[in-house]
């Protein structure tokens, strides 16, 4: 008898405590049951200390596990619009910001256990090497975080280089472009918003390790966690139809850090 075909296994996250009101306003409490990971937004291009306190406590009330989403200090551009901040400048914001969630996770009697980028911060460190080590380097100088990583991306190997723990990573509800990389917001079609789309995507992603991409062509991706956004329209739905269509074909969500 053949040996038994290994268990196949992928967290789900989501960003998180980005709006301006109590967890649930835009559909935090629904998401947060069904992802295994939470982004948690650090206050400043979304979120405040007290819906950072609200979102932490309801991901800990479901067992979910905390991460930091730190951004550029950008709140008017949401952290989606690129800043020229210096390596140093950027370790300094990430470590700020980490280390203020991080207060409030202890706090609600749990802590911080990874770090994803948001925005223009993920997409600058996903090319940029030099950015990838300030991240990095924050990391290590706050106590040895776990990164959340655009899978293939160079930050994966730079921040592996430094000696910090990297999980991949891979958007179920966004368009990719032939050469791996998200399709740029501005693009028709680049955020998606049809639950069957998704999930399946999502399946194709961790299954198969293929997408499509926005040209038709499909490419290689395998990643350790499936991200749907929390401010994509029909967040809640969509995770559902994610998770629900993972655990049909035999994946089993763990979150990737504990």
């Amino acid at each position: 008898m053949p040996p038994p075909l290994p268990q196949l296994t992928v967290d789900l996250n989501a960003d998180v405590g980005e709006g301006a009101g109590p967890v649930g306003d835009g559909g935090d409490d629904a998401l947060l049951d069904l992802v295994t990971s939470a982004s948690v937004a650090c206050g400043v291009h979304a979120g405040d200390p007290a819906t950072m306190r609200r979102t932490v406590e309801a991901a800990t009330r479901r067992g979910v596990v905390v991460g930091a989403h730190p951004s550029y200090p950008d709140r008017e551009g949401f952290g989606r619009r690129p800043m020229d901040l210096a390596p140093a400048q950027v370790t300094e914001e990430v470590v700020r910001q980490v280390a203020a969630l991080d207060a409030v996770a202890r706090g609600c009697g749990t802590r911080v256990r990874y770090v994803k980028p948001h925005g223009a911060l993920y997409h600058r460190m996903a090319e940029d090497a030099q950015c990838a080590r300030a991240v990095a380097d924050a990391l290590l100088e706050v106590g040895g975080l776990a990164l959340l990583a655009p899978t293939g991306s160079r930050a994966v190997e730079v921040a592996e280089s430094a000696g910090v723990r990297v999980a991949t990573e891979a958007f179920a509800d966004r368009a990719y472009g032939p050469d791996g990389r998200l399709a740029p917001r501005t693009v028709a079609g680049s955020v998606l918003t049809d639950p069957v789309e998704v999930a399946r995507r999502a399946v194709g992603i961790v299954v198969d390790h293929q997408v499509t991409a926005v040209d038709g062509t499909s490419i290689t991706m395998a990643a350790s966690s499936i991200c749907v956004h929390g401010d994509t329209p029909g967040a809640e739905m969509l995770a559902r139809h994610v998770r629900g269509a993972l655990e049909r074909a035999g994946v089993t969500l763990l979150p990737f850090v504990t």
